[in-house]
């Protein structure tokens, strides 16, 4: 591949990213107009929401600095429990008109080396697809574990199933199993978790759950 053909498939992936988090930011702005009528401003979801959208507008800053560089990757320790956390707390706007129920086991934690603001943007994203797996009432549970030097995160949801063709090719760029999907999420989520050492996988998709998981190694 040319450099051009890179810039080309670059610019893709980050309109892609920029597109996810514009929306996050779009949902975000309506509750809290809905709450600023209903509670004269005085409200812990408007406070959270101002949070969330300060938070996305950051990443979607690291997003647009990849349009300058080819080598956008700013790691640093993190702790897994708050990035678990955070990813949860931004992926609520997208249950707004769904009956979805979380559920969070977060069994233990340590630091793990990556870039904040993209390995939340590969998290958000594998949860929003979980989301949107699930038409109108459903549940997901979000395990995290670190055990044997790595950081575990599983994923599952009782939306729809993924068929087993579509499933071997389900990271592939240009693949998607939405109607108005671009293919590209997935395929961006695995090569940016690749560039952080870590690994993004599709245990199991059946008639009652889908699971992804994301296993990274943690600083000793």
């Amino acid at each position: 591949m040319n450099d051009i053909d890179l810039i080309k498939l670059q610019t893709r992936c980050v309109s892609h990213e920029i597109r996810n988090h514009i929306s996050i930011c779009e949902m975000y702005t309506e509750i809290l107009r809905k709450n600023l009528v209903k509670d004269n401003y005085k409200n812990q979801s408007v406070d959270n929401a101002i949070e969330c959208i300060q938070k996305s507008l950051k990443i979607i800053g690291t997003s647009l600095l990849d349009l300058k560089s080819l080598n956008n990757l700013s790691p640093q320790n993190c702790d897994f429990k708050y990035l678990v956390e955070e990813s949860i707390r931004l992926s609520t706007a997208y249950t707004q008109g769904k009956n979805i129920e979380i559920n969070t086991f977060i069994k233990n934690t340590a630091d793990i080396y990556v870039d904040d603001n993209k390995f939340l943007a590969c998290v958000v994203n594998i949860i929003k697809n979980a989301i949107e797996a699930i038409e109108i009432k459903g549940e997901i549970n979000i395990i995290a574990e670190v055990k044997d030097g790595f950081a575990h995160l599983r994923i599952a949801n009782n939306g729809k199933m993924i068929s087993k063709e579509k499933q071997k090719e389900i990271f592939n760029e240009g693949f998607t199993t939405k109607p108005t999907g671009s293919g590209l999420g997935l395929h961006i989520c695995k090569e940016n978790l690749n560039v952080q050492n870590a690994e993004l996988r599709l245990n199991k998709s059946t008639r009652s759950l889908t699971e992804f998981e994301i296993i990274i190694p943690v600083i000793k």
